[in-house]
């Protein structure tokens, strides 16, 4: 697999689970939707005091496994360096993330008036490496995984 076959698979999923390192190194995971943006980097939404934040802006690392809707469906797992994107270029990263995911908002100024309003912020990770799809039920990877 490549890493446009890898970003084709992540844009046809948006159930993830985002993983962080807490403080003191043991790893804190959250259910995520999550997209892929028009670069090939993975986004997530979530409030700025969230731990899933606060992890990312002190240790870049972060891996999320991104599922299928159903439960013993094909999954990979993709790594690599998280940031956070707040204020106003947050603002405007979140009006991407909903586009990726939703298309087009019938009033962008009143989402991005929620966005400032609930202090939400885009996580936004740039992969590195994947591991090959596996599928559900006995193990059959499906070919290497990438590595940038």
């Amino acid at each position: 697999m490549d890493r446009d076959d890898v970003l084709a698979f992540l844009r046809e999923r948006e159930h993830a689970i985002l993983a962080t390192t807490r403080s003191d190194g043991r790893p804190q995971m959250s259910p995520v939707v999550a997209g892929v943006d028009p670069e090939g980097r993975v986004v997530v939404s979530t409030y700025a005091a969230r731990d899933k934040a606060r992890n990312v802006k002190r240790d870049p690392r972060v891996s999320v496994c991104f599922m299928s809707d159903d439960f013993d469906g094909p999954w990979i797992q993709v790594d690599g360096r998280g940031e956070v994107v707040e204020g106003a270029e947050g603002v405007e990263a979140l009006v991407g993330y909903y586009r990726a995911l939703r298309g087009e908002h019938p009033d962008w100024d009143e989402y991005r008036d929620k966005m400032r309003e609930g202090d939400k912020v885009l996580i936004r990770v740039t992969l590195e490496r994947s591991s090959p799809v596996s599928q559900g039920g006995p193990y059959e990877p499906k070919g290497p995984g990438w590595t940038a």
